[in-house]
């Protein structure tokens, strides 16, 4: 198969089932025999269309008054986003594109992308006197949202940071290597400001990912490690842990010194955490299956004994849309809250394993204050003994990184009350776990 072709069967499993963006294309280009060239021009393709679709649709629409079926709309989004926002040469993106249609739709999709290439002008200039939930492809309730919290102008510029591709980010792993070593090996890496262990490369360093002597993660998220500060020798609970790079960032920093207990509740991302945990070379962790919607115990785990405890929550994800590019499609209005309730239930159950005067850290990397200050403020409603400390955010409009929160409290002494928390129901959502790093 073509990149093109790719791109197209991804949208196809994309429109079709519940799987999610990254998933789906990683899953095609496994199956693929495509160059590295071509599966980045595949990948640029799929999320491109992604980032686009309200955009691209309103162009159609333009286009096209009478009915479309839907392979023949995928094959439209891709041959606009060729013409229109990666500039393609119309020979190339036109002749390409029908190629890729059934046989009985390639006179329509010509016909169509041609008379694209002709009003050329005349459709920027309509698309651009549409609503930023056009121009920009977000849904209006988060428009709305954001500008509420940030304003008019911050609001564009986040979603301009959304439509972008991703940087990449690699954090030097220092149980393997030294920030040293790794740069003279990378002499074209750029330093992060106030970010000492990352640095910002123009592709993956396959053979030092591999060898364990660095990680692929966002600045962003070393914030909640650092207000965690682990301290070698002590026990820690990364309640939340895959698939690893937080778990990693806190062994480093314990310098593999001390018990480091990391949990997630699904099989297959306990795995992958405990894949990354041994090419990283942690060896003071110990994975555990265990999900704090149950009201089970963690095994071998003791109530009042850990030194400092790390929930980096499941949420909206709305601050690293720019890489998980399908969850603006997925997000309901209702999302915020009920993803609220879960949170305070998981902090909630993982409270009775904190010494008196042991530090949580909480934090996602969602930009609304319903998961971050409004959890907060519910915890000490409902914890009096918990002091807030300290909290930050990360925003992408201001600070050019994926967006973060995190807050850290100290739990000043014994409860005068016990324990209350409400387990939410399971099952029947869509919504994507964080992206836990």
């Amino acid at each position: 198969m073509t990149a093109r072709a790719t791109a197209l069967a991804a949208l196809h499993s994309w429109r079709s089932g519940r799987a999610f963006a990254d998933a789906i294309l990683q899953q095609q280009l496994n199956r693929s025999t495509l160059s590295a060239a071509d599966r980045g021009f595949a990948t640029e393709l799929f999320y491109g269309v992604l980032r686009n679709l309200t955009l691209l649709d309103f162009w159609i629409a333009q286009l096209r008054s009478g009915s479309l079926d839907r392979e023949s709309r995928d094959v439209l989004r891709l041959g606009l986003y060729q013409l229109f926002l990666l500039r393609t040469p119309s020979h190339a993106a036109v002749f390409e594109t029908v190629e890729l249609a059934h046989r009985r739709s390639r006179s329509l999709i010509n016909a169509v992308l041609r008379n694209a290439t002709r009003r050329a002008d005349e459709l920027q200039q309509v698309a651009d006197a549409e609503s930023l939930a056009v121009r920009r492809s977000h849904p209006q309730f988060l428009l709305e949202r954001w500008r509420a919290a940030f304003g008019e102008e911050a609001t564009e510029r986040l979603c301009d940071w959304n439509n972008q591709p991703a940087q990449i980010y690699a954090r030097v792993h220092s149980l393997t290597t030294t920030a040293e070593q790794f740069r003279e090996k990378h002499p074209d890496a750029e330093p992060v400001e106030h970010a000492p262990e990352f640095l910002r490369l123009a592709s993956v360093p396959a053979a030092d990912l591999a060898a364990g002597a660095c990680y692929i993660q966002d600045p962003s998220t070393a914030l909640a490690c650092r207000l965690l500060d682990p301290q070698p020798g002590e026990t820690v609970l990364d309640a939340c842990a895959a698939p690893g790079g937080k778990t990693s960032f806190l062994a480093a920093m314990m310098q593999n010194q001390g018990q480091l207990i990391a949990c997630d509740r699904e099989p297959a991302r306990l795995r992958t955490l405990q894949e990354n945990l041994e090419r990283l070379h942690v060896s003071n962790a110990q994975t555990v299956q265990h999900d704090w919607r149950s009201t089970a115990p963690v095994p071998d785990l003791q109530p009042g004994t850990v030194d400092r405890i790390l929930v980096d929550a499941p949420c909206t994800n709305t601050g690293v849309m720019r890489r998980r590019v399908d969850v603006r499609w997925r997000l309901q209005p209702t999302d915020f809250r009920r993803m609220q309730q879960e949170q305070l239930a998981i902090v909630g159950a993982v409270l009775p394993y904190l010494k008196p005067g042991g530090t949580l850290v909480y934090s996602t990397c969602s930009i609304e204050p319903e998961e971050n200050e409004q959890v907060v403020e519910r915890l000490q409603q409902q914890f009096p003994f918990l002091a807030l400390q300290e909290q930050e955010s990360v925003l992408p409009f201001r600070d050019a990184l994926d967006g973060a929160f995190a807050a850290r409290l100290q739990r000043t002494g014994e409860q005068d009350q016990p324990f209350v928390r409400s387990v939410p129901r399971t099952g029947g959502s869509n919504f994507p776990r964080a992206v836990n790093a």
